[in-house]
């Protein structure tokens, strides 16, 4: 009987699963491994922070589906889906359309016999109104690459004013109640960014945009400087970093408020306009941008398409990760919601995808085989927290020995770049991996530090 196994999601995880399948079964003909993603190219996720600030060019570091399904022989279908029919076992695609709304492939199915579903997860606004029009997110490159340029384009704004330009002042934008900061004689114009939400995202984006900011004046903007930058982050509960352990939390709260970023905890949003976010305190936070980083869903069309979903609209899996009383439908990382032995769930993590991808393969293969399953079981390998060049700070070994290790500084950053690493060999090989070192060595010796286009 024939196999055709879908994956829908090229992230870390669904990416990392397809490659193992289809190592797998490369000489089984009666079986077929086909990834299913909305973008032709892969970015790693945990990077897209740094393309929003410039300090990472995302034509660089992408990598190709269609190059890596040639390479480890998969199928690669360009598409969007948006409805599952379990019981037919189709996916229904979405039509693709150019940037003037021309069809260029119309809505299609797509079949299987076993499906996994990896599409990662959405920032969730809760329904704070003036979100959708007046935000930008960090869920995926195209919306990194808005902030970018968004920024990129309150810069020159700045830098024309800084010259004498008649292009208007942003002085009156500052942020309220950080006005006291501010002595009688500064005559400069200054760029306030909010994040709202202090989760990974809002923290390493707070600290990279003050690491760009210090390096401006070499490329031109010589009068703009990480003091001309307020960065501000608004988190509701009582500390950053909140699902980390309460030493990193402190330890990054110190290190970010030592660059000058703004925190304020214990603040919820009501609503954002065109020129401020407002607090359910009664604050108006007058802001340049706005960063919404605050929370995670599902896509919508896990619980349209009749699956079973928890609040934030995340496929339910068991233990084994497929749908009870469905073992054709596993689920991985942040779309799905997996038990823990404790009643708690399996955290929205990088290394959660990681190890429910590995997981997963194991299953489907022994389904495929005939063998008996073996149960998920989360690994709390630790956290670690990048601040750009200033710090990185983390624990490691999570839950898996009495009391966590702490790390900061340098051996931390070398763990930080490690999980990089780490990834390109599963998705490469080791030995392209060592090249892509080498690559990106000598690719930053020739190019801008910054990416200011």
């Amino acid at each position: 009987m024939s196999e055709k196994i879908v994956v829908v999601g090229g992230g870390a995880g669904g990416l990392e699963l397809v490659i193992r399948l289809a190592k797998k079964f490369k000489k089984n003909d009666a079986v077929e491994v086909t990834l299913i993603d909305c973008n032709p190219t892969h970015i790693w996720k945990p990077l897209l922070h740094e393309i929003a600030t410039g300090s990472l060019n995302s034509n660089h570091d992408e990598t190709s589906y269609l190059m890596l399904a040639r390479k480890h022989r998969f199928s690669f279908v360009l598409g969007r889906v948006d409805g599952v029919h379990a019981e037919k076992r189709l996916l229904h695609l979405e039509a693709i359309q150019d940037d003037q709304g021309n069809s260029i492939v119309s809505e299609r199915s797509v079949n299987y016999t076993r499906l996994v579903l990896s599409v990662g997860s959405l920032c969730n606004d809760f329904g704070t109104p003036g979100v959708e029009a007046h935000c930008l997110l960090l869920d995926s490159r195209v919306q990194a690459e808005r902030f970018h340029q968004n920024f990129i384009n309150e810069l020159h704004r700045i830098h024309a004013n800084d010259n004498g330009s008649s292009a208007g002042s942003l002085a009156d934008k500052n942020v309220a109640g950080m006005a006291d900061e501010n002595n009688d004689n500064d005559q400069f114009d200054r760029l306030s960014v909010v994040i709202v939400g202090a989760g990974a995202t809002g923290v390493e984006l707070a600290a990279d945009l003050h690491n760009v900011a210090k390096s401006l004046p070499e490329y031109g903007f010589n009068e703009f400087s990480s003091d001309r930058l307020r960065v501000l982050i608004v988190e509701a509960a009582p500390r950053i970093l909140a699902q980390l352990p309460e030493r990193i939390s402190h330890s990054v709260t110190t290190e970010l408020e030592k660059i000058g970023v703004q925190i304020r905890t214990n603040t919820m949003v009501s609503a954002i306009d065109a020129n401020a976010v407002s607090t359910k305190s009664g604050e108006r936070i007058n802001a340049d941008l706005v960063v919404w980083a605050a929370g995670i869903k599902a896509p919508a069309f896990i619980a349209s398409s009749g699956l079973p979903v928890d609040r934030l609209g995340r496929v339910e899996v068991n233990t084994f990760l497929h749908v009870a009383e469905n073992n054709s439908v596993f689920a991985i990382g942040d779309c799905c919601a997996c038990p823990m032995k404790d009643g708690s769930m399996v955290p929205p993590r990088a290394q959660s995808a990681h190890q429910m991808a590995s997981a997963a393969y194991k299953n489907i293969v022994a389904t495929i085989n005939g063998s008996s399953l073996k149960p998920f079981v989360y690994k709390d390998f630790g956290s670690l927290i990048s601040l750009s060049e200033f710090s990185t700070v983390g624990n490691l070994m999570g839950n898996l020995m009495k009391g966590s290790v702490f790390i900061e500084g340098w051996l931390a950053r070398m763990f930080y770049l490690s999980l990089y690493r780490m990834h390109q060999s599963a998705v490469h090989g080791f030995g392209t991996m060592l090249l892509i070192i080498v690559g990106d060595t000598i690719y930053k010796a020739t190019r801008a530090n910054i990416k200011l286009h």
